[in-house]
């Protein structure tokens, strides 16, 4: 169980941070709230108290006997600010002290995490771009914010990220204190993810078990990196947009070939993490296929899709780095990474992430494992852990190829 403790600002997502803590505590943490005065505005205290199971404070000369505003950060494996405001980025960077969570921030020397929720032109601001920066050299992890709709009518970038998103951050963060470093910035990556379509009649239609999960983490990792993420995602309806992130929807296998071949064009990074197709129907009713006792058996034929992760290799621009999944089974011919080693030398591309499948692997399931193949022999093992912790080794290895194409 680690501690963690959440910081809470005064805007109007605070609300939202009731979800984070339940998500928290749910995954087995000890989690403590740490409210601004502002903060207590938009949610009571006794709400954060109930969920977290322990006393809110929010100024030094509460229990001051405990120098709580010392000893709390002192003893936190994970400081979270949910929402951070600009008010509040500004107090951190300039190391200002004035109440139980600024205090606390001070004295805290585990990872720090900020998720920032303002207006638009409060983000862009300046003086807010300067204490993003500023924070970010010390160390501290500023999360990119969402765009949506925001306070009033008003929408654009600035939104809390998901609820969802913040929770496994957390644990990326608690299972890895370096896995969010800004050396993705100014690159342009492009993740498929999910699983496509093939259409068999108005109701029908061929597709397979991906979730979409892995490859919203890989997403989401790397906005959170400081890259330009484009995110073509099929049939991925239920999973929280990762912040930061451009989303492309599709439904076919060659509705995904083409967005990603338009998409990658300009691409430093290609990650196909996406369960594509290798068969289509040739045709598709535009009818139901109807059943009755005196019809005869339907027959389906199929044709083959393109192969959209060779096609980019082909394609590729110089520099570029091409990474592809593999689900794999073995069989009398050979273990998952024979199969997986043959497969990356036929696609020829830079790094092949290999999921043995089966039930309860890797298929719609919160945590994965599996190796990281590169084109010059190197294997590396992936230990079973959260989703967002394949993707951070997936963007460790990238990131080194891309430093090597500019060395």
């Amino acid at each position: 169980m680690k501690r963690i403790v959440l910081g809470v600002s005064g805007g109007i997502a605070a609300y939202k941070a009731c979800e984070v803590v339940r998500g928290l505590t749910e995954s087995g943490h000890d989690v403590r709230v740490v409210p601004t005065e502002a903060a207590l505005n938009f949610v009571g205290a006794a709400t954060f108290e109930a969920l977290s199971g322990h006393p809110v404070h929010t100024g030094v000369f509460t229990a001051v006997s405990e120098v709580q505003h010392v000893r709390i950060g002192q003893e936190a494996d994970l400081v979270l600010v949910v929402p951070a405001t600009a008010d509040l980025l500004a107090k951190a960077a300039h190391g200002l002290a004035d109440d139980l969570l600024t205090g606390t921030l001070l004295t805290a020397r585990c990872p720090v995490a900020f998720f920032p929720a303002m207006h638009t032109e409060m983000w862009e601001h300046p003086a807010t771009r300067d204490n993003v920066a500023t924070l970010r050299a010390r160390g501290a992890v500023v999360a990119e914010p969402a765009s949506g709709r925001l306070t009033g009518v008003d929408s654009g970038k600035g939104r809390l990220a998901d609820p969802r998103e913040i929770v496994d951050l957390a644990r990326l963060l608690l299972a890895r204190a370096d896995a969010l470093p800004q050396d993705l910035a100014g690159r342009r990556v492009v993740v498929s993810a999910g699983g496509t379509r093939e259409r068999l009649d108005p109701v029908r239609h061929l597709g397979n078990r991906s979730s979409g999960k892995q490859g919203y983490a890989l997403a989401r990792v790397a906005a959170q990196r400081g890259a330009d993420v484009t995110l073509v995602s099929a049939h991925t309806d239920a999973l929280p947009e990762p912040a930061g992130a451009r989303i492309v929807s599709v439904s076919s296998a060659a509705e995904l070939g083409d967005a990603v071949d338009e998409a990658a064009r300009e691409a430093d990074v290609v990650v196909m993490a996406a369960a594509v197709a290798d068969f289509r129907p040739t045709g598709s009713a535009n009818h139901k296929i109807k059943k009755s006792d005196d019809s005869p058996d339907p027959v389906i034929e199929l044709a083959r899709n393109r192969d959209i992760l060779a096609d980019l290799v082909r394609q590729r621009r110089p520099g570029q780095i091409i990474v592809g999944f593999a689900a794999e089974t073995g069989d009398e011919h050979g273990s998952v990474l024979d199969h997986a080693r043959s497969k990356l030398k036929r696609k020829g591309c830079d790094l092949l992430v290999v999921n043995a499948v089966g039930d309860g692997k890797a298929f719609d399931t919160e945590d994965n494992t599996g190796w990281l193949l590169a084109a010059d022999g190197a294997e590396e093992q992936i230990p079973l852990g959260a989703k967002s912790q394949l993707a951070a080794t997936v963007w460790d290895a990238a990131a080194r190829l891309l430093g090597d194409a500019t060395a």
